[in-house]
């Protein structure tokens, strides 16, 4: 009989467990179906629908660049080169969404003209992206896809051209807006938000959040436009007067040479004219000298690692040491930012390296190395091997090398390094001084 009510209460037991299962299974059930957003990022107004169909202005042809470019031919060869021109073609883009199931809501910014996009959107219950009900675009052109952010998505609206210009005299439709001379006209794709159950601090592309107004704006007068628009005084149109306008070149934070611009770096070591036996305590600074926001910025996986290698003269890696400046975030089964040390604006961070010099040597030096990654190497190993990225596409860039001999030399080696005392994206050091002054 004992072992008759023990075996009733397994019973009891098991069918409680089972329920627990049975309870846990659909509460996950519900929280990823009905809860959990699928796309890494909120959803907010103005960039949740694709920007209304725009019709072709009077005194044109068409909306393609190339019709902007035969008037507008200096800024047209800069779009060309952008990374608005690729905003759709661009293999790491092409990649990632591929991953995320070609979902629509990516478009928005990417191709946000609704003329760009193959479907219209109709209704969006309860903000799920996945449950959209979309139709067939009937105005969709293939090939002005192809253009990425193109012209019109930022000059034309209702058939007519808009521009920072009160005085224009085009042969087509034209109309001052202001805005184009202010921070707004970056506002819609660069200032994603976090969603439900997505804790960030800000959001996986939220580079105008994190835009430090009162010093560079305030006091200097910079806008976005100031570093990834650069002035120019030339004709807008070809024939027409001489203006201060801006290069549509926007380059930022997939082009390493504006990386290089954004930083500065000054390195130290204790002794500075070591020996044998010696302990050296090598310092390397890393300052956002030069972004209005921090460093690096936008897409998440973008991170920063600063390296030290001893050498011998053969060129052999004695001892090695890194750290990695970026972000943290946890996945799932919610999107958690859990640590954040990039760098603010005007901010300095220093990392440092000790390393015993061996009795008997006076060949070694340290490389001191600083590099920028556009996504993690895990990343680009899965999007290249399940996701289509072609493995030639460089994704990791060098911005600072530089070698120190563990010797006497060391001192020279210390004197011999530039100084960068700019601030924001002054182009030398004339412009601007910093305000904590030069590192010596």
């Amino acid at each position: 009989m004992v072992r008759g009510r023990r075996r009733r209460r397994s019973r009891g037991g098991w069918a409680v467990l089972l329920g627990l299962i049975v309870v846990a299974s659909v509460s996950v059930y519900y929280f990823y179906t009905e809860i959990r957003p699928t796309v890494i990022f909120g959803l907010r107004d103005d960039y949740a629908r694709a920007i209304p169909f725009q019709s072709v202005p009077v005194g044109l042809e068409s909306l393609k660049a190339e019709e902007c470019g035969q008037c507008h031919q200096d800024i047209y060869q800069e779009w060309k080169t952008s990374i608005h021109a690729h905003a759709y073609k661009d293999p790491f883009f092409q990649a990632y969404w591929k991953k995320d199931d070609n979902i629509w809501v990516c478009l928005n910014c990417h191709t946000p003209l609704e003329n760009q996009q193959p479907t219209l959107i109709q209704s969006i219950p309860n903000n799920r992206v996945e449950r959209a009900v979309q139709i067939e675009n009937p105005m969709y052109d293939p090939a002005y896809q192809q253009e990425g952010v193109t012209c019109a998505a930022c000059h034309v609206r209702d058939g007519v051209i808009f521009g920072p210009y009160d005085d224009s005299v085009a042969p087509h439709p034209t109309e001052f807006d202001p805005a184009f001379r202010t921070t707004a006209m970056c506002y819609r794709c660069h200032n994603v938000v976090s969603g439900p159950f997505q804790f960030y601090n800000v959001g996986p592309c939220g580079t105008y959040a994190e835009y430090e107004g009162e010093f560079f704006m305030k006091e200097k007068g910079f806008t976005c436009q100031s570093c990834h628009m650069p002035e120019i005084s030339r004709p807008v149109a070809e024939g027409g007067p001489i203006r201060q306008g801006r290069q549509h070149l926007w380059r930022g934070g997939h082009d390493p040479e504006m990386i290089k611009r954004a930083v500065a770096i000054q390195v130290q070591a204790d002794p500075p004219n070591p020996k044998p036996g010696d302990t050296v305590n090598m310092t390397l600074t890393l300052i956002n000298a030069g972004a209005g926001h921090k460093i690096p910025t936008g897409d998440p996986d973008r991170h920063f690692t600063v390296e030290f290698f001893v050498k011998d003269n053969t060129g052999a890696v004695i001892a090695e040491h890194t750290e990695t400046m970026g972000r943290w975030i946890l996945w799932q089964p919610v999107i958690v930012e859990l640590y954040d040390n990039r760098l603010l604006p005007l901010a300095s961070r220093d990392y440092q390296f000790s390393y015993q010099i061996p009795q008997g040597r006076d060949d070694l030096v340290v490389e001191a190395r600083v590099r920028y990654h556009i996504l993690t190497d895990g990343q680009h190993a899965m999007l290249r091997g399940s996701y289509g990225l072609r493995s030639d596409d460089p994704y990791r860039f060098m911005i600072y090398q530089r070698d120190f001999p563990l010797s006497e030399k060391l001192s020279v080696a210390l004197i011999d390094q530039p100084v960068d005392t700019r601030i924001g994206c002054a182009k030398d050091s004339s412009d601007v001084v910093m305000p904590h002054g030069p590192l010596s």
